[in-house]
């Protein structure tokens, strides 16, 4: 019983995480394309821009709706959610140069990929067990 309650919470968590992943890359990839096609930044640049934007949307997702945790200690897990995100920007944007500058598929394309693998197996966990725990 115990155990079922748990997967069902973990589970739900689990989906509201990716449905604000989802809203935060929506705002992250915008912000990105926008600045690469529209105004012609370098699109390592954009993407930066994108993801600052984007974790932005998350944090404040993830505080109020996904782990529910806005009572309290904001400052904190503000700063704990700036060490994951920064490691994640890293991972975003070097992924993202070896995906587009060495192996030569499309920025977009890449930042897809990307963004995908680094919020499922990244952003989740270390937001579960370190920023909202």
């Amino acid at each position: 019983m115990v155990r079922r309650k748990l997967s069902t919470l973990l589970s739900r968590t689990f989906l509201k995480a990716q449905f604000s992943s989802i809203i935060s890359t929506l705002a992250d990839f915008l912000v990105t394309i926008f600045l690469t096609q529209v105004i012609g930044l370098w699109y390592l640049l954009s993407s930066c821009l994108g993801t600052i934007l984007g974790g932005f949307v998350n944090f404040t997702l993830g505080r109020h709706w996904t782990f529910q945790k806005s009572d309290g200690e904001k400052r904190s897990q503000a700063i704990r959610y700036v060490i994951i995100w920064s490691g994640s920007l890293l991972l975003n944007v070097g992924l993202l140069f070896l995906l587009t500058d060495v192996v030569g598929l499309h920025y977009i394309f890449s930042k897809t990929v990307v963004s995908v693998l680094i919020g499922v197996f990244f952003n989740f966990y270390f937001q579960k067990t370190f920023v909202f725990k």
